[in-house]
């Protein structure tokens, strides 16, 4: 059984967090992870970009940060694995989504799955489609296209 825990800073919690939780499991689950427990933050760009700053050397404000933690912890109900946590700036997910013309929730949904799989090992070093980590993020996007968080 997988755990998500889902937080905010600079901005308010939002109603929809309960299926923002949903769709986070959903996403592990599709990815056949089990006993994970994810961190998602939500904020501003404010505070994304000071994280962006300190940890990546880039003064700007970034759509999603991921910081694996990798690490197991031994509980009486067996092994929890602590992947990391994913930080979402609401800010820039509504600025992705009109530049890219997609929707707010579709943009969400990609942002999460897009931390997960990072938290997962994997990357990418371009934006370009052919990245096989981007491919599975839109695979995983249709796959799951009848979610929604907003």
């Amino acid at each position: 059984m997988n755990r998500v825990e889902v937080q905010a800073e600079e901005v308010p919690l939002p109603p929809w967090q309960d299926r923002l939780h949903r769709y986070s499991l959903r996403v592990l689950e599709k990815l056949g992870r089990d006993g994970w427990d994810l961190s998602v933050l939500l904020c501003g760009n404010p505070y994304i970009r000071s994280l962006n700053a300190y940890f990546r050397n880039r003064d700007e404000a970034t759509d999603v940060l991921s910081f694996p933690l990798g690490e197991t912890l031994e509980e009486a109900g067996g092994i929890r694995y602590l992947p990391g946590d994913i930080v979402i700036s609401l800010e820039a997910l509504a600025e992705n989504a009109e530049f890219f013309h997609v929707s707010q929730d579709e943009e969400l949904r990609r942002l999460v799955i897009h931390g997960i799989l990072h938290l997962d090992g994997l990357d990418h070093a371009t934006n370009e489609e052919t990245e096989p980590m981007l491919q599975l993020q839109e695979r995983l996007l249709e796959e799951l296209s009848g979610e929604r968080i907003l």
